[in-house]
């Protein structure tokens, strides 16, 4: 049987649901829940109420065929045996009985009395009810079939403390069932029409929200194909329209992505291109050309080195973005920018000496930051051989480090030719440069203040630059200050 049903299930996934894909929309999943749930209520709605209904009833009825039980049984009680005669004698002094049938047995159950003509008197009743009563106990059932409620019920029948007869009543009442009858088709009624609302307005919202459903499907898969200017129009203001907004911000952070990739890679493209074809237009020389002298080949071996050496210190700058990019060696801890900066000062004395620009430091207390010792060098080492490399002849590069509060303020202000206000914003970008032609002779790559800003970021920083006063630019840098060895990252 097991085999019979997985078998049945593999056919079924394999051969019906590939063909009715609505099986597996959310359309139809709403409508296979919503008819579940109207279902179960519209059973709870024609039940409950009914059953609650019959309930009343039998209780009515048995409190009422109880009551005039008791009357009976009181008539009875003063009898030592009951006897055909003494019952009917007894029955006649007690008035307003308003029992269906009554009937009266004795001891043995043989019945004494039926107020229903040819009934069964002469007869024995060994009914489950006058068993009961003449074991002491009362018994009462009820049933409601065919618009009527039906309902007997026996009570012994006591004489000193024993048992010496039985009373049964019946009654009927076809007024109360044609009531609870009356009640079942309106119920019936009215839950075919809560029905065919609930699925008329059903039906407007599954379609409503299928539709907005498929309008944000439709847009994932055209930007899934790399169409990434498709924007979603979706009115309101419900989640879905939120959700809509949002993938709106997100495929406009991928259209950004995808421009700043393009042109990264065109970028670098163009960035390695130069020196390779350096090498490659030198060494054809050098090949070509076997009357060369030893001279102009050892001119042409330095320039092939030259352009090494900016390959590979592309190589290193990508390889940082990388690192950043990734955030790879997050290992923060306390690092003093002081000791760090008077390191790079002396290591850049020479460059600052041969392009005859003057740097000091002025240094305040307490700057430690919370940092690592990779990002902090390369955040310093590029402001000061920038400030060093495109200053002027006799400038002046002035770093400053300070506390403030919770902050540690890095700054490295220059008096070289400055930048326009029009470039200012776009600065950070990789490969970026104002002046190009000045930038590759200085030996720039137009990487070195994205992994700047960058790694000050990366930090939990700012940076910001302002132009200087005459003449000059001024970086400032703001990282989070170390307020304790206790401190985690």
């Amino acid at each position: 049987m097991d085999n019979k049903a997985h078998l049945w299930r593999a056919w079924w996934k394999e051969q019906v649901e590939p063909k009715i894909p609505v099986l597996h929309s959310l359309q139809m999943r709403l409508a296979l829940g919503y008819s579940a749930l109207i279902a179960a209520l519209l059973i709870l709605m024609n039940t409950y109420p009914l059953l609650m209904s019959q309930n009343l009833m039998f209780r009515s009825q048995q409190t009422a065929l109880a009551n005039q039980a008791v009357v009976i049984t009181n008539a009875l009680t003063t009898a030592d045996q009951l006897t055909p005669a003494g019952v009917e004698q007894s029955l006649s002094q007690v008035e307003d009985l308003n029992v269906q049938r009554i009937l009266i047995t004795d001891g043995a159950g043989l019945v004494l009395y039926d107020s229903q003509e040819n009934g069964v008197a002469g007869k024995y009743a060994l009914t489950g009810e006058v068993v009961a009563a003449l074991r002491g106990n009362d018994a009462f059932s009820s049933a409601y079939q065919d618009g009527l409620f039906s309902s007997r019920g026996a009570w012994p029948v006591m004489n000193r403390n024993r048992v010496v007869g039985a009373v049964c009543l019946y009654e009927t009442d076809g007024d109360q069932g044609a009531l609870l009858g009356e009640l079942q088709r309106n119920l019936r009624l009215i839950s075919v029409v809560v029905c065919l609302a609930v699925l008329a307005l059903f039906g407007a919202f599954s379609t409503f929200l299928s539709r907005r459903v498929r309008t944000l499907l439709g847009g994932i898969r055209t930007v899934r194909e790399g169409e990434y200017t498709h924007r979603i129009s979706m009115s309101g203001h419900d989640e879905l329209a939120q959700l809509a907004e949002e993938f709106n911000q997100l495929t406009g952070r991928l259209q950004v992505n995808e421009e700043e990739r393009r042109r990264f890679v065109s970028d670098a493209s163009h960035e390695l291109k130069t020196p390779l074809a350096s090498i490659r237009l030198m060494t054809d020389s050098i090949l070509q050309d076997a009357s060369i002298d030893r001279e102009t080949t050892r001119e042409f071996v330095a320039d092939i080195s030259d352009a090494a050496d900016r390959l590979i210190h592309i190589s290193q700058e990508l390889l940082e973005l990388d690192r950043l990019d990734q955030g790879r060696d997050l290992d923060r801890r306390a690092i003093d920018l002081n000791e760090q900066a008077e390191q790079i000062g002396r290591m850049l004395a020479p460059l600052a000496e041969s392009a005859q620009v003057t740097m000091t430091l002025t240094l305040g207390e307490g700057c430690l930051v919370r940092c690592n010792d990779k990002d902090a060098g390369q955040i310093q080492k590029n402001l000061m051989e920038n400030a060093i490399k495109y200053n002027v002849l006799h400038g002046q590069v002035d770093v400053t480090t300070r506390r403030v509060g919770d902050q540690v303020m890095l700054s490295v202000a220059d008096t070289g030719v400055g930048i326009p206000e029009a470039d200012m914003p776009r600065i950070f970008e990789r490969f970026y440069r104002v002046d190009k032609s000045r930038s590759r002779a200085a030996g720039g790559t137009g990487l070195g203040l994205s992994i700047v800003r960058d790694a000050v970021k990366r930090h939990g920083g700012e940076i910001t630059v302002q132009a200087g006063q005459p003449a000059g630019t001024i970086f400032t840098v703001t990282l989070p200050a170390w307020t304790g060895e206790g401190e985690t990252t």
